[in-house]
């Protein structure tokens, strides 16, 4: 024997190559995502939380209790309109996604990396390039991706998951998704205790700055790179399978039509009759308001369930579509209520106005840029919502910005640009890709926070310098 012989058996590990060791950052990454799986909470808790920040803090800023109570029950509802909005984004994006056409070019684009790191930047790439059309579509078509590519490729699920929200926590308010920028450039859209302080701001001045393009594409390119580089290899990556997580082939066999009643589901006569009516009705909103007025929440929806329409062709495949798009939308029906309750205990509370003459108070013209920026992403911490806290914000900042002959339309756009800070750390906004991709807040919340550390100093900087500029 080769023991007797003094002769030592070789080991299976001196046969194999070692595993070469994960870069810093794909470690800090992998460190940072175990972490917060074992401490971030569910979305819904943190929405609890933030209730009873924002209660306490008014408390301690002189308003009664029984005052935040009343305006917490106010508020709870105030987003009724706005939580089927989104609702809407998570089914009208399923139907697309699931019917046969966008099916095969989805599994066409899964085709495209080849190896795991390479699928996590190119699902980075494409979450925000997308989000600058459509922070919906970004959202719902980049979780639809990233279900078939995990079927290729044993792929980190973690991280392929918050590179798929990148779109929502980086650039989609840069872009043409952003409300404060449509909500300037259209004057009856505007407030009218706002209207006098700004006046309308066209979109030239806003999203097609040459300032706000270089920036995106600033934000774009570090973010590509930081996706890839902390995206672990292939044999070190915690795949779905090993999260519990499998995504099976939809059988789309029907059985044959044999009553008059299943003819008149399997026809797709009245599909094509309403989805010519519904973009009929589309085509005469841009041509009324000229266009990329036309874009918000509820054209782009209804444009989804018109194309839903089409695409599936017969009324008995919509319905099962959307049938099994309804699950993921149950954070949103539950969670939404709750971060409208905050909303009006910040807005309809002495809170705001305290917070208008501290912000004017501490700014410069030097540091208004920064201080807008910093400010910006903390009171999104508690109120998720660019437009709504747009609302909020927009009379003393901008009010500021004319006080210290600041560029208005780039305030808006510093604005635009912190306010997708927090979406990289509150799960407001995880919630409908949560939904697609069947994980927790916790899961994609490590990775997201990565991305974060980079995105902060850089915004900061980038604000302040182009501010220069004008």
């Amino acid at each position: 024997m080769q023991e007797e012989a003094g002769v030592k058996p070789a080991s299976s590990t001196w046969l194999q190559s070692p595993m070469p060791r994960p870069p810093l950052l794909a470690r800090v990454g992998s460190r940072i995502a175990d972490v917060c799986e074992r401490w971030f909470p569910d979305a819904f808790v943190f929405a609890l939380a933030a209730i009873v920040l924002v209660f306490i803090g008014g408390m301690f800023a002189g308003v009664k209790p029984v005052t935040m109570a009343m305006e917490f029950g106010n508020g709870f509802w105030s987003l009724v309109n706005f939580t089927m909005q989104m609702a809407m984004v998570i089914v009208g994006g399923f139907v697309v996604a699931s019917s046969p056409p966008i099916a095969r070019l989805t599994r066409w684009l899964a085709a495209i990396p080849k190896t795991a790191r390479g699928a996590v930047a190119f699902v980075a790439a494409f979450a925000m390039l997308s989000s600058l059309l459509s922070w919906g579509l970004s959202l719902v078509f980049t979780g639809l991706l990233v279900r078939e590519i995990v079927k290729r490729i044993d792929v980190d699920y973690r991280a392929i998951g918050a590179a798929a929200y990148l779109g929502l926590g980086s650039v989609w308010a840069l872009g043409l998704s952003s409300s404060a920028a449509l909500l300037q450039a259209t004057k009856s859209s505007i407030p009218p205790a706002l209207l006098p302080i700004t006046g309308v701001i066209p979109l030239t001045q806003t999203i097609f700055l040459s300032q706000n393009m270089a920036m995106a594409a600033v934000l774009v390119i570090v973010s590509v790179i930081v996706a890839y580089v902390s995206a672990p290899r292939e044999g070190q990556a915690r795949t779905a399978k090993m999260m519990g997580i499998e995504f099976r082939e939809d059988d789309a066999a029907q059985p044959p039509a044999t009553t008059p009643a299943e003819r008149f589901e399997n026809s797709p006569i009245l599909n094509i009759v309403i989805a010519l009516l519904m973009f009929w009705f589309l085509i005469t909103q841009f041509r009324d308001k000229g266009g990329i007025a036309a874009l918000d929440l509820n054209n782009f929806n209804f444009f989804f369930l018109a194309a839903g329409l089409l695409l599936h062709w017969r009324p008995r495949s919509f319905l099962r579509a959307v049938t099994k798009s309804v699950p993921a939308t149950a954070g949103v029906l539950i969670q939404f209520p709750f971060y409208g309750g905050i909303f009006g205990m910040i807005s309809k509370t002495p809170i705001a106005a305290q917070l208008a003459h501290v912000f004017v108070g501490i700014t410069t013209k030097t540091t208004f840029p920064i201080v807008v920026a910093i400010y910006s992403a903390i009171l999104g911490m508690f109120v998720p919502s660019g437009g709504g806290k747009w609302i909020v914000e927009a009379p003393y900042v901008m009010a500021a910005a004319r006080q210290w002959g600041e560029h208005l339309g780039w305030t808006v756009q510093i604005y635009n640009a912190a306010e997708a800070l927090p979406n990289l750390i509150n799960p407001f906004w995880m919630l409908p890709l949560m939904g697609i991709l069947g994980v927790r807040a916790r899961d994609l919340a490590g990775y997201s926070i990565l991305q974060l550390l980079f995105h902060a100093p850089i915004v900061l900087l980038l604000c302040w310098l182009f501010a220069l500029s004008f």
